[in-house]
């Protein structure tokens, strides 16, 4: 009778273990949620990005290197940038465009961009997105301003994504 009631109490003893256990699990998992988003929240409020610009969504292509075609434009580009105090400050930089082969149009325009036929159109459109821009905003984080110049050069070519990336190097200011 001793070992049954002994039985008795220990399965007794590990429901309510499992009982506290789960209650534990649960309460963790509630917190950590609510931390989490707490954190994301805070994130967003502080301008702090988890992802490329835009979302996942509009994340950078995956392009393997092999359908990868760089057309750099062939001179440096010098763009005045705007200034609050009337000083005249200058950007000078180089600026090449990372196209995909196999994306849609890139039979239509891509052949066109990589024998310098619209490098005058590409200029003017670059020039007037990075002259609307102060050279702190230029030094300080230069990564939107990429990201606006590549929409306006996909907009520029039919909105189509064969070119995915705009590089820029040499950044001198002036």
């Amino acid at each position: 009778m001793k070992k049954n009631l002994l039985t008795v109490l220990i399965l007794a003893l590990m429901i309510v273990n499992i009982v506290f256990s789960t209650i534990i699990m649960i309460s963790v998992i509630s917190a950590n949620k609510k931390t989490a988003d707490l954190v994301g929240n805070l994130a967003t409020a502080m301008n702090l990005e988890w992802t490329v610009p835009g979302g996942a969504a509009e994340a950078e292509p995956e392009v393997s290197l092999a359908d990868t075609v760089v057309y750099a434009l062939p001179e440096s580009m010098m763009v005045p940038l705007n200034s609050a105090d009337g000083k005249l400050v200058y950007m000078i930089f180089d600026l090449s465009v990372s196209m995909n082969k196999k994306g849609e149009g890139y039979k239509d325009y891509g052949e066109n961009i990589s024998a310098a036929a619209y490098d005058s159109v590409i200029k003017d459109t670059v020039n007037s997105i990075v002259s609307a821009h102060t050279e702190d905003e230029c030094k300080n984080n230069f990564d939107p301003i990429k990201a606006e110049i590549l929409q306006a050069i996909q907009n520029l070519f039919d909105s189509t994504k064969f070119i995915y990336k705009v590089n820029v190097s040499g950044i001198k200011f002036g």
